[in-house]
């Protein structure tokens, strides 16, 4: 359904097409540095004489950083021409990448990932407020599906393409495949994409909004984190998500009380924009069940290490064919009977990972797992296409900031949700000594914890469907008042 309050196309002389291209260049390797270091961190340790504890922060400081600016960028998205910030995040990202490769030491490679962090954060943020902007109305889902299948696509490559480099030219390589990426992306955004200056003029920035918004999100995060890795009575951890929950009820006092606030609390009390948000992180929450199956894989069923890789790129893969599909199909159908069936696929996917036992084949893995890429595939791109519409045409940015967020959100507060099931089920078994020792459960146990968890996210997932068809009802009660 077209938006009114949504700009319509490019200015003229502009060439849509390959500025999107730019664009989900970016976001390709965005996402692919999220998904490329994890390979080599063994690789990263051993040549830069460090430990395990401190290398983690090479991959941390990168997503804590992008976590934290998300929606202070959003909202200087409103304020400035985004063109011009995403050029300026696309350059900082292709220095910060030249730096990481020249890193003399683990210390330089933490503090360079930061500073990539910072680009990536100014240009990924941004993406859909732009893809919005710049398409044409009636292809505004199908060019969204694309973003969805370029992040599917960055996190599907990374790993393997990372054991590529890693073996054919060191650690190094990694980052430095990003100058050539970044300066094609860039001459493609500076070329081709038109000036996309502020809707509003004259606008205020929330300097202490911002301040709260990024302390807030970067402890929630960060304990979120050590939550996942040290467990739910974690001290650190703890005070971390005690400190976000104070630092969120201040942020919501300041910008009650702002003239000029930096998230306009309002667009909450619509519906048709805080539903979609709600489901997109109890999806990505799903989403986040990923990391448990290497476990299931090699512990459960002793696949190798290759095998495992091999077969964990079917959700990717099914996401990355389904997400421009389902864009298209949505501009043609609706937004929302296209996520009503990615949220049923991906429940269908659920209930089926949760019939897994140690004596699957491979194959019947395979056919259990990819409803679940293709069901994120299906709802990602009509979802967020239908947040974008809802926003004011000022406020483009904001929702960009937004739907990036409850990804964020859903896949921090869904890695140690999982892993807390997952342990606490294979523990249940009373096969192994305690809750952290569930590597040297029996292959049963494992089992039954992978199943047990799908269980618990199909229920999770019910409650998605419940919101999508309250969401539907609500936007055709909206349009038969519009019609009368």
């Amino acid at each position: 359904m077209t938006q009114p309050n949504v700009p319509t196309g490019p200015a003229s002389g502009a060439r849509p097409a390959l500025a999107m291209l730019g664009v989900n260049l970016m976001v390709f390797m965005a996402t692919l540095d999220m998904s490329i270091v994890n390979v080599a961190l063994p690789t990263l340790a051993e040549s830069l004489d460090t430990d395990f504890a401190t290398i983690q922060w090479v991959i941390l400081s990168y997503i804590l950083v992008i976590a934290s600016l998300l929606l202070l960028v959003s909202r200087l998205g409103d304020m400035q021409d985004k063109k011009r910030i995403f050029s300026t995040g696309l350059v900082l990202f292709i220095i910060a990448s030249l730096c990481c490769g020249l890193a003399p030491s683990v210390y330089w490679l933490i503090a360079f990932r930061a500073l990539q962090g910072i680009g990536a954060a100014m240009s990924q943020s941004l993406g859909m407020a732009i893809v919005t902007q710049i398409a044409p109305a009636a292809g505004r889902g199908r060019a969204l599906g694309f973003i969805g299948g370029t992040v599917a696509m960055g996190l599907m490559v990374g790993p393997p393409l990372g054991g590529v480099l890693i073996g054919l030219a060191g650690w190094r390589s990694l980052f430095l495949l990003n100058v050539p990426l970044g300066i094609l992306a860039f001459v493609a955004v500076r070329r081709y994409m038109p000036s996309l200056p502020p809707v509003r003029l004259g606008e205020r920035f929330d300097v202490p909004g911002a301040l709260l918004a990024c302390l807030t999100l970067a402890c929630y995060c960060l304990g979120m984190t050590f939550m996942q890795r040290q467990g739910l009575s974690d001290p650190v951890a703890l005070g971390l998500l005690g400190a976000s929950a104070a630092g969120l009820a201040a942020f919501v006092a300041v910008e009650r009380n702002s003239l000029a606030p930096m998230l306009d609390l309002t667009l909450f009390a619509n519906p048709l924009v805080s539903l979609p948000l709600a489901m997109s992180v109890l999806v990505f929450i799903t989403g986040a069940s990923g990391f448990i199956m290497p476990f299931f894989l090699q512990s459960a069923q002793g696949h190798t290490v290759t095998e495992v890789g091999l077969l964990l790129m079917i959700l990717p893969a099914s996401m990355a064919l389904t997400a421009p599909l389902s864009g298209t199909l949505a501009d043609r159908y609706g937004t929302r009977v296209i996520s009503l069936v990615g949220l049923l696929v991906l429940l269908g996917g659920c209930l089926a990972l949760g019939t897994l036992t140690e004596h699957t084949p491979w194959w019947g893995y395979l056919l259990r797992s990819m409803p679940v890429g293709l069901g994120i595939g299906i709802f990602q791109a009509p979802n967020n296409s239908t947040i974008m519409g809802q926003m004011p045409a000022h406020r483009l940015g904001v929702g960009s900031g937004l739907a990036n967020y409850a990804r964020v959100f859903g896949q921090s507060t869904g890695l140690p949700l999982v892993a807390t099931i997952f342990s606490g089920l294979v523990a249940a078994s009373g096969t192994v000594a305690s809750h952290a020792d569930f590597t040297n459960a029996p292959p049963a146990a494992l089992a039954a914890g992978v199943a047990g968890v799908f269980h618990v996210l199909a229920g999770m997932l019910v409650l998605a469907i419940a919101l999508a068809a309250w969401a539907w009802q609500l936007e055709n009660a909206t349009a038969r008042k519009t019609r009368a």
